[in-house]
Protein backbone atom coordinates (compact mmCIF):
# COMPACT_ATOMS: atom_id res chain seq x y z
CA UNK A 1 0.00 0.00 0.00
CA UNK A 2 1.42 3.42 -0.92
CA UNK A 3 2.24 5.91 1.83
CA UNK A 4 0.37 9.05 2.80
CA UNK A 5 0.31 11.66 0.03
CA UNK A 6 -0.26 14.82 2.02
CA UNK A 7 -1.38 15.71 5.54
CA UNK A 8 -4.27 18.13 6.04
CA UNK A 9 -5.11 19.59 9.44
CA UNK A 10 -8.44 21.05 10.54
CA UNK A 11 -6.36 23.50 12.54
CA UNK A 12 -8.80 25.82 14.32
CA UNK A 13 -9.39 23.37 17.19
CA UNK A 14 -6.29 21.19 16.87
CA UNK A 15 -4.24 21.16 20.10
CA UNK A 16 -0.85 22.85 19.88
CA UNK A 17 0.95 19.69 21.05
CA UNK A 18 -0.56 17.77 18.10
CA UNK A 19 0.54 20.48 15.66
CA UNK A 20 4.08 20.18 17.06
CA UNK A 21 4.07 16.41 16.47
CA UNK A 22 2.86 17.00 12.92
CA UNK A 23 5.53 19.64 12.22
CA UNK A 24 8.25 17.19 13.26
CA UNK A 25 6.71 14.35 11.21
CA UNK A 26 6.40 16.52 8.09
CA UNK A 27 10.03 17.61 8.37
CA UNK A 28 11.38 14.14 9.10
CA UNK A 29 9.34 12.45 6.35
CA UNK A 30 9.47 15.37 3.91
CA UNK A 31 5.68 15.24 3.61
CA UNK A 32 3.54 18.21 2.65
CA UNK A 33 1.53 19.42 5.66
CA UNK A 34 -1.22 22.01 5.27
CA UNK A 35 -3.02 23.55 8.24
CA UNK A 36 -6.39 25.05 7.33
CA UNK A 37 -7.94 27.63 9.65
CA UNK A 38 -10.04 30.77 9.61
CA UNK A 39 -7.33 32.66 11.48
CA UNK A 40 -3.67 33.34 10.77
CA UNK A 41 -1.38 30.59 12.05
CA UNK A 42 2.28 30.68 12.99
CA UNK A 43 4.05 27.69 11.46
CA UNK A 44 7.72 26.74 11.33
CA UNK A 45 9.65 27.84 8.26
CA UNK A 46 9.79 24.74 6.12
CA UNK A 47 9.31 23.80 2.48
CA UNK A 48 6.93 21.09 3.72
CA UNK A 49 4.68 23.09 6.05
CA UNK A 50 2.14 25.71 5.04
CA UNK A 51 -1.04 27.24 6.36
CA UNK A 52 -4.15 28.15 4.44
CA UNK A 53 -6.28 30.89 5.97
CA UNK A 54 -9.91 30.80 4.88
CA UNK A 55 -12.74 33.25 5.50
CA UNK A 56 -14.66 33.24 8.78
CA UNK A 57 -17.90 31.29 8.67
CA UNK A 58 -19.58 28.02 9.48
CA UNK A 59 -17.72 25.06 7.91
CA UNK A 60 -15.64 27.28 5.58
CA UNK A 61 -12.41 25.51 6.59
CA UNK A 62 -14.11 22.11 6.26
CA UNK A 63 -15.27 22.91 2.73
CA UNK A 64 -11.78 24.11 1.77
CA UNK A 65 -10.29 20.83 2.99
CA UNK A 66 -12.87 18.62 1.27
CA UNK A 67 -12.33 20.54 -1.98
CA UNK A 68 -8.57 19.88 -1.89
CA UNK A 69 -8.09 16.51 -0.17
CA UNK A 70 -7.35 13.50 -2.36
CA UNK A 71 -7.32 9.73 -2.04
CA UNK A 72 -4.31 8.65 -0.02
CA UNK A 73 -4.06 11.93 1.92
CA UNK A 74 -4.38 12.05 5.71
CA UNK A 75 -6.74 14.41 7.53
CA UNK A 76 -6.31 15.33 11.19
CA UNK A 77 -9.67 16.38 12.64
CA UNK A 78 -12.06 15.84 15.52
CA UNK A 79 -14.95 16.84 13.24
CA UNK A 80 -16.86 13.62 12.48
CA UNK A 81 -18.78 14.88 9.39
CA UNK A 82 -15.53 16.26 7.94
CA UNK A 83 -13.81 12.93 8.59
CA UNK A 84 -16.69 11.16 6.81
CA UNK A 85 -16.33 13.45 3.78
CA UNK A 86 -12.58 12.80 3.63
CA UNK A 87 -13.08 9.03 3.89
CA UNK A 88 -15.64 9.21 1.07
CA UNK A 89 -12.89 10.72 -1.10
CA UNK A 90 -10.49 7.88 -0.24
CA UNK A 91 -8.45 9.77 2.36
CA UNK A 92 -7.50 8.61 5.84
CA UNK A 93 -8.85 10.47 8.88
CA UNK A 94 -7.30 10.59 12.35
CA UNK A 95 -8.54 12.42 15.43
CA UNK A 96 -6.14 14.45 17.59
CA UNK A 97 -6.78 11.81 20.30
CA UNK A 98 -5.43 9.05 18.05
CA UNK A 99 -8.72 7.50 16.88
CA UNK A 100 -8.50 6.31 13.29
CA UNK A 101 -11.79 6.88 11.50
CA UNK A 102 -12.50 4.20 8.91
CA UNK A 103 -15.27 3.32 6.47
CA UNK A 104 -16.25 0.64 9.03
CA UNK A 105 -16.63 2.95 12.05
CA UNK A 106 -17.51 6.38 10.65
CA UNK A 107 -21.25 5.69 10.28
CA UNK A 108 -21.50 4.69 13.96
CA UNK A 109 -19.52 7.80 14.98
CA UNK A 110 -21.87 10.00 12.90
CA UNK A 111 -24.92 8.37 14.48
CA UNK A 112 -23.55 8.88 18.00
CA UNK A 113 -22.70 12.50 17.22
CA UNK A 114 -26.22 13.13 15.91
CA UNK A 115 -27.73 11.42 18.96
CA UNK A 116 -25.68 13.57 21.34
CA UNK A 117 -26.64 16.70 19.35
CA UNK A 118 -30.32 15.81 19.73
CA UNK A 119 -29.87 15.30 23.49
CA UNK A 120 -28.18 18.69 23.82
CA UNK A 121 -30.91 20.23 21.65
CA UNK A 122 -33.54 18.96 24.07
CA UNK A 123 -31.76 20.61 26.99
CA UNK A 124 -29.89 17.62 28.40
CA UNK A 125 -26.38 18.44 29.60
CA UNK A 126 -24.15 15.78 28.03
CA UNK A 127 -20.91 17.30 29.28
CA UNK A 128 -18.03 17.78 26.92
CA UNK A 129 -15.08 15.70 25.94
CA UNK A 130 -12.50 15.03 28.65
CA UNK A 131 -9.50 17.34 28.82
CA UNK A 132 -6.73 16.52 26.37
CA UNK A 133 -4.17 14.38 28.20
CA UNK A 134 -0.65 13.00 27.74
CA UNK A 135 -2.31 9.63 27.03
CA UNK A 136 -4.18 11.24 24.09
CA UNK A 137 -0.93 12.79 22.94
CA UNK A 138 0.83 9.41 22.92
CA UNK A 139 -2.12 7.65 21.25
CA UNK A 140 -2.02 10.23 18.45
CA UNK A 141 1.76 10.01 18.00
CA UNK A 142 1.66 6.20 17.92
CA UNK A 143 -1.20 6.05 15.42
CA UNK A 144 0.41 8.71 13.20
CA UNK A 145 3.65 6.73 13.21
CA UNK A 146 1.78 3.55 12.20
CA UNK A 147 0.04 5.35 9.33
CA UNK A 148 3.21 6.96 8.05
CA UNK A 149 5.17 3.69 8.24
CA UNK A 150 2.75 1.61 6.17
Amino acid sequence: MPGVGQIWVDADACPKVIKEILYRAAQRRQLPLTLVANQALQTPRSPYIRSLQVAQGFDVADHAIVERIAAGDLLITADIPLAADAIAKGALALSPRGELFTPDNIRQRLNMRDFMDSLRGSGIDTGGPPAFSPTDNKAFADQLDRLLNR
